[in-house]
């Protein structure tokens, strides 16, 4: 098998464990993160009602042009603020963080702190 292909299976293995604990509420959704080779996604879900709260992304209008030729880690940082903006917008404070298989380091903890600073409480 090709290594890549291992890869991606054992980070779904590890996303799986951690879900069988992680759940959104309505009062404490979930904040789960992919993160891509290029991008970085952000979204606040509510899996009791399988919806989507708040979400946030490089990809984004609203956020591609503050992060042009930053670095990806900034880049991740400012998704994470622009996600908690969003997230209190709603009326969301409380939230359930979830890594989605990553190790808690770089851009996934550049999100984190990010969401953090801004106001969201995980």
């Amino acid at each position: 098998m090709k290594p890549e292909i291992d890869r991606r299976k054992a980070r779904m293995r590890r996303k799986a464990h951690i879900r069988k604990t992680v759940s959104g509420t309505p009062e404490r959704p979930r904040l789960s993160v992919f993160r891509s080779l290029n991008h970085i996604y952000a979204q606040v879900i509510d899996d009791t009602a399988g919806c989507t709260l708040a979400a946030a992304s490089t990809v984004d209008r609203a956020v591609r042009e503050r992060v042009a030729e930053l670095p990806k880690t900034e880049q991740a940082r400012i998704v994470g603020q622009v996600v908690a903006e969003r997230a209190l917008a709603k009326g969301v404070t409380q939230v359930v963080f979830d890594r989605g298989g990553y190790k808690y380091h770089g851009r996934v903890k550049a999100l984190a702190e990010a969401a953090r600073e801004a106001g969201l409480d995980f």
